[in-house]
């Protein structure tokens, strides 16, 4: 995928970024930190692009973004991605995700039965682990086996995930260990 620019914006959950190119999102980016933090790992991982004001279509998909993380019900389906270079298991695995309504969740393994695939679990987190578009392609929507949390990958682990669903409104067990 190659973006054309980038930009950072803050939510409730910290300082996000967004890359863009002609056909549509490129990447998004979880809360590094530090802004720097979260502009440098655009910067690596969108050498080719600049930091720049977003396009009315890419500024529209910020605000829907940080409605949806102040608790507004957003389902971002109209946000365009552009799935260049990204393998077709995995945008299999992103259209289920981005189709699983902010409060509700899906497990690994309902994922995996709707791809025809039971038995494919590890696989689809492993999918959800390279996505490139979270928030959009809400992998913290999809828990492990027995509803449990799993992995998160973003800054802060479990914890951003759980955050993320408690402000979505989902029914999240907490941790106990």
């Amino acid at each position: 995928m190659t973006a054309l620019g980038y930009a950072l914006f803050d939510t409730a959950i910290g300082h996000c970024g967004i890359a863009w190119g002609e056909h549509g999102v490129t990447g998004v980016r979880l809360p590094d930190g530090a802004p720097a933090t979260t502009r440098a790992r655009l910067r690596a991982a969108f050498p080719e692009a600049a930091e720049s004001t977003p396009p009315d279509e890419i500024q529209a998909a910020i605000d829907e973004i940080t409605a949806l993380l102040r608790g507004e019900r957003r389902d971002l389906l109209g946000i365009v991605l552009d799935y260049q270079g990204v393998p077709e298991f995995n945008r299999r695995v992103y259209e289920i995700a981005r189709n699983i309504p902010p409060g509700r969740t899906l497990t690994y393994g309902d994922i995996a039965h709707r791809l025809g695939m039971p038995g494919s679990a590890q696989a689809v987190g492993q999918a959800l682990g390279h996505n490139p578009f979270p928030i959009v392609v809400p992998c913290h929507r999809v828990l492990a086996a027995g509803r449990r949390m799993g992995g998160f990958s973003a800054r802060g682990g479990v914890e951003t995930k759980r955050q993320m669903l408690i402000i979505e409104g989902a029914d999240v067990q907490p941790t106990l260990f």
